[in-house]
């Protein structure tokens, strides 16, 4: 487990070995850094601050209790939800959403996501292909790992993927490097003290079963003696060339390139900072913190108020120099009580959005950030008559986009009358992720990766840049 030390050793541009020994980090595995984008010093972007923050709305969002309401359909179809205005002529969306229909000329709105491998993790919002894809050499990697392979460095600060889903994220895997192999994995930070967040009981399991190693403290851990340390950094000295040259895992090379990495993040404190709530503007804060504060959630995988906060804490790592950030926001598997869920869960995503889209703008940063917000696919039509629910629908689900410079205040895409189908302009998850690569400045049809094949592999084999944002 890595740890960090909160104290003036962060801010030291440099410090010696021996210090950095006794801070405890040489001992990390789990996460990555990364430089500029390749693609973007390609293109002569210098100190280009572009990124991604991807939402995921965790367990498939109803998408006609959302943004696409139906409220001339039967009643158990259209369910409890009025429509409102918006600021953009003719566009309506739920009353849960009042903050993003006031604003709704900053957002995108995609009622035709289709594509939806229907299982219940994010790494199809993570990378645009389903999981069995190139599964034989390791699958294909997240978004967020391809950022750091394009052109790694140990020497950066900050890390430029940054995985903070709690759920299925962490439980599924979603977050994973691929074929990219240990070196890329994304940098997983403990939130737990700031963002509660119960696992239904089944996941609870699968989390227990990967141990206690998934997620990375930034406390400092007394029980990493410089003696252990020192003798760990010697043997990792005297592993000889060919040793790694046959180490199909890649965890030699990781393990090199994380004890780089941990003294550009231990020297900078970047993340730490960013991680530090008691640094942020108490105005600025406040502007995250909801107004009225319910008792806790009477569905127990339901987030609480704060959870508003995961998006200032997005905001606040891609100030410290994160390419792309990942949370989630739960639970939207509404089998049940479909509609007093989502009046618990709706207020924090529309507070969040409109908050973080509000503070970019203002810092100057939305042209440079996009966001998307989704889940892994859309939810039935009909409400379940015993419990009041919605189940998985995977033929059509909505996607939520701000930022990147993108043409905003419009609808793309169109359902039938029942929400059941599209009818017009189909987007598939990869042509969102062609969109998301190219507001990177990074064409996913002419990129190619190595698999451990030697084979190339282009960042996506489908999917078209949405034109309607250009």
């Amino acid at each position: 487990m890595l740890s960090f030390k909160s104290s003036n050793i962060q801010r030291h541009q440099a410090c010696s070995r021996r210090t950095f020994l006794q801070a405890g980090v040489l001992g990390l595995t789990g996460f990555t850094l990364a430089d500029l984008l390749r693609a973007e010093e390609q293109a002569g972007v210098r100190a280009s601050s572009k990124a991604i923050i991807n939402v995921h709305l965790d367990g498939g969002p109803p998408h006609m209790d959302m943004i696409d309401l139906k409220p001339e359909a039967p009643a158990e179809i259209r369910g409890e939800f009025q429509p409102i205005a918006t600021n953009v002529s003719g566009l309506k969306l739920c009353e849960m959403l009042p903050r993003i229909a006031a604003n709704a000329n900053q957002f995108a709105f995609i009622r035709s996501l289709v594509g939806s491998a229907g299982v219940h993790d994010a790494f199809q919002c993570q990378s645009g292909f389903r999981k069995k894809d190139m599964l034989s050499v390791g699958g294909r990697p997240a978004l967020g790992s391809v950022i750091s392979k394009l052109k790694g460095s140990p020497q950066d600060r900050a890390p430029s993927f940054v995985d903070i889903m709690q759920g299925r994220g962490l439980v599924r895997n979603s977050a994973r490097p691929g074929f990219l192999g240990p070196a890329h994995q994304p940098f997983r930070p403990d939130i737990s003290e700031l963002f509660k967040r119960e696992l239904e009981k089944g996941m609870q399991g699968e989390l227990k079963r990967l141990g206690t190693d998934h997620q990375v403290s930034l406390k400092l851990n007394p029980s990493l003696s410089i003696q252990r340390l020192e003798n760990r950094t010697t043997l990792l000295s005297e592993l000889d060339s060919i040793r790694r040259q046959v180490d199909a895992s890649g965890m030699m090379d990781a393990m090199d390139r994380f004890s780089q990495q941990a003294v550009s993040i231990l020297t900078s404190g970047r993340m730490a900072d960013a991680m530090d709530f008691s640094k942020e503007d108490p105005a600025s804060l406040a502007r995250y913190t909801p107004l009225s504060r319910k008792a806790d959630p009477r569905f127990y995988t339901t987030e609480g108020p704060d959870a508003v906060k995961k998006f200032l804490l997005a905001r606040r790592l891609i100030e410290a120099g994160v390419r792309c950030v990942s949370i989630s926001i739960s639970d939207f598997d509404t089998h049940s009580s479909n509609f007093d869920r989502l009046r618990q869960i709706l207020p924090i995503v529309d507070h969040g959005l409109t908050t973080l889209v509000t503070d970019l703008e203002e810092r100057g940063m939305l042209d440079d950030v996009t966001i998307v917000a989704w889940g892994e696919f859309g939810r039935t039509p009909r409400i379940n008559s015993k419990k009041g629910g919605r189940d998985h629908w995977p033929r059509v689900g909505p996607a939520i986009l701000a930022g990147g410079g993108m043409q905003t205040g419009q609808v793309i895409g169109k359902t039938d009358r029942t929400a059941s189908a599209v009818i017009q302009r189909p987007v598939d998850y990869k042509d969102v992720f062609a969109t998301l690569y190219h507001n990177l400045g990074i064409d996913p049809h002419a990129v190619t990766l190595i698999d451990p094949r030697g084979r190339p592999q282009y960042l996506l084999d489908e999917g078209q840049r949405l034109m309607e944002l250009a």
